[in-house]
């Protein structure tokens, strides 16, 4: 089959819709179940070359949670400890796979921003993937197989209407991609840009020791970042990204945006969330909202109108900027990727404040010199790529 019927465009007054293939040949996709629409497919192959190159690049299993065209979560299969567990959701279902652990991870850094979102997996769906795929607002997945059980499991989501997507693990596109715009034909040649140690080898700090695991978020950074809207940076720690900014104008806004990403995820494994007391009717997605609103400035707020009382078991202490600081502070060696050269020094600065220890970036701007005497300042060390990584 070469032509897949669409729903619709990007709205529902975009009509007709459809994906085939130009040359006349069999896509690369079959979808088992579900009707996926324009957005679910462009989620769909951007989040498949992801995972796929990813799964090159580390050997891991990995799984991204793609929204509006970039990925609002990425990660390799590392195993759980039990604090990302706990602030994962998934801390009743036991020991996970590599593969669901992955997906675990992804869904996990930004709760707030996967929320239906449309997945990508590396490897076959397994059946602990798709029980915690079950239980997520998701709108579908993409992967290159499922076994049979997972498959009968994700086929009873969203009264039987949910998307599964299999793709061909050999498919190779051609090497020149071709879109749109106002009726206009654009052409270029696909950004088959190996993300490997070579590019991470100039050094152009003062500290030049990047061990093993901090090459490997580097790598995982860098490949996230291939497949993010521009403007776009990456917060990576531990196998999986924890804040990524995407499609802003401005790269300090991206830096910003990021890291408050990044330290909501770090600031949901303090004592003082860990302690929360939720009400049992509270679902997942009312407790990550109620989470983001407890470690943001809106508490106060909650506090005085006595809403607190709707969703907690027992009134939790006010979580002072002190406190988050002082729990902040203990964020360390956190990668940062640039898709683009940093032209100021004030985002090395803000990744500072978020515990970044190592940075990938393109170099090339006429303030490289500051941006890396910035980095000296905080024994920060990092690699010049030399290579933009620009995704529309």
């Amino acid at each position: 089959m070469n032509e897949i019927q669409l729903k619709y465009g990007c709205n529902p007054n975009q009509k007709p819709s459809r994906i085939f293939m130009e040359d006349g040949s069999d896509l690369p996709v079959k979808v088992l179940n579900g009707r996926p629409g324009y957005i679910n497919f462009l989620d769909a192959f951007n989040g498949w070359q992801l995972v796929k190159e990813l799964k090159a690049a580390t050997g891991l299993p990995a799984a991204t949670s793609f929204k509006h065209v970039s990925p609002a979560g990425v990660a390799v299969g590392k195993e759980l400890d039990d604090t990302l567990a706990k602030i994962y959701w998934v801390d009743d279902l036991g020991k996970l796979s590599p593969l669901a652990s992955a997906y675990a991870r992804a869904r996990g850094a930004d709760r707030m921003s996967s929320f239906g979102d449309f997945i990508a997996l590396s490897d076959v769906c397994d059946v602990d993937t798709a029980n915690l795929i079950k239980r997520e607002v998701s709108d579908g997945v993409i992967a290159p197989g499922f076994t049979d059980e997972a498959f009968e499991i994700l086929k009873t989501k969203k009264k039987g209407n949910y998307n599964v997507i299999q793709i061909d693990p050999d498919y190779v596109p051609a090497e020149l991609e071709r879109k749109q715009v106002y009726g206009i034909t654009f052409e270029q040649g696909r950004n088959e840009l190996d993300v490997n140690g070579d590019l991470l080898s100039n050094i152009v700090t003062k500290n030049k020791e990047i061990p093993e695991d901090a090459l490997i978020d580097m790598k995982i950074a860098l490949i996230t970042l291939k497949y993010t809207q521009s403007n776009s940076v990456c917060y990576v720690k531990d196998g999986q990204a924890i804040g990524i900014g995407a499609g802003q104008q401005s790269r300090i806004h991206c830096t910003r945006l990021a890291g408050q990403k990044a330290d909501n995820w770090y600031l949901r494994q303090s004592p003082q969330v860990m302690g929360l007391q939720f009400k049992d009717e509270i679902g997942r997605a009312e407790r990550d909202n109620a989470i983001d609103v407890y470690i943001g400035d809106e508490y106060m707020d909650v506090l005085a109108e006595g809403e607190w009382q709707k969703i907690f078991k027992v009134k939790p202490e006010v979580f002072t900027i002190e406190a988050k600081r002082a729990w902040l502070d203990k964020m360390t060696d956190v990668i940062l990727g640039s898709d683009a050269f940093f032209p100021f020094l004030d985002n090395i600065e803000r990744a500072h404040k978020s515990g970044v220890k190592y940075i990938a970036q393109p170099g090339g701007s006429v303030r490289d010199e500051a941006v890396i005497e910035c980095c000296d300042k905080y024994d920060i060390a990092m690699a010049f790529t030399g290579i933009r990584l620009f995704h529309h």
